[in-house]
């Protein structure tokens, strides 16, 4: 990612961060859901990606247990200085990153949650194999939306598209040359949840 992405991208979350946590307070049963659905292990270390308020991190840490690690990161200061005045700090290690460039260590991670971030991002395809650098082998992707690809490009005053980073076909493309296989996708009304495995 650029500077100049990186600025305008913390140029359009940081006066919204104060208010992002009643923003997302809707989607927390399908943030629950999505949680469970990945099926997290005790132990586990797991990234919350992009994450804003963090408001997957209670659903994460409880998943993976106290002897779990769950490491939230954004790249808006002020999202994460929100995530830390909510208590999430007391539940993840809150960390101010690109997730172009993350600064974990090359494969730690046993899972990573990205909730709402893959259709914004500057470079799909370099976030994702820079997740799979720190991804270990067989670890779990999950790209999540509170709402269907439908209704998320209704938002955008778009009809969804074959050209959509999440849909089904790019996807798989792109996750296969970054080094992930494409396992399922629930594009329902309600949720999207496309799940993918960090090849060998």
């Amino acid at each position: 990612m650029s500077l100049a992405d990186l600025t305008g991208i913390r140029a359009f979350f940081a006066p919204r961060a104060a208010g992002w946590e009643q923003y997302t307070a809707m989607d927390a049963a399908q943030i629950a859901r999505a949680v469970q659905d990945s099926r997290l292990q005790p132990g586990m270390t797991v990234l919350e990606l992009g994450c804003g308020t963090a408001p997957a991190t209670p659903y994460l840490r409880a998943a993976v247990g106290a002897g779990g690690r769950v490491v939230a990161l954004d790249c808006t200061p002020e999202m994460i200085e929100a995530a830390r005045v909510l208590g999430r700090a007391d539940v993840a290690q809150l960390m101010l990153a690109d997730v172009h460039s993350l600064p974990i260590a090359a494969g730690s991670v046993d899972a990573l949650h990205a909730g709402g971030i893959v259709p914004h991002l500057a470079d799909p395809e370099r976030a994702l194999r820079e997740w799979a650098r720190v991804a270990r082998p067989h670890a779990q992707l999950a790209i999540f939306h509170a709402i269907g690809r439908v209704a998320l490009a209704a938002i955008h005053r778009r009809t969804p598209s074959d050209d959509d980073v999440i849909a089904p076909g790019r996807l798989r493309v792109l996750l296969e040359r970054a080094g992930w296989r494409l396992v399922s996708i629930d594009d329902a009304t309600e949720r999207y949840l496309a799940l993918a495995r960090r090849a060998d």
